[in-house]
């Protein structure tokens, strides 16, 4: 489940999203634009990390 919020710091606000398992994910993370960049940047990276540590179902 993808949630996209914005909090106000200071007076100025900024857009977040939150990243959960399902509607009832007890847990997840949430990141800003700089991260949300930073993922994308780096995706290929990511991706082939997931891909080399995925733990098989048996």
């Amino acid at each position: 489940m993808v949630v996209v919020k914005s909090f106000e710091k200071e007076g100025k606000t900024y857009p977040t999203i939150e990243l959960k398992n399902g509607k009832t994910g007890k847990f997840g993370f949430t990141f800003g634009v700089a991260k949300a960049r930073m993922i994308l940047e780096n995706y290929e990276d990511i991706r082939q990390f997931v891909q080399d540590n995925a733990v098989s179902a048996a």
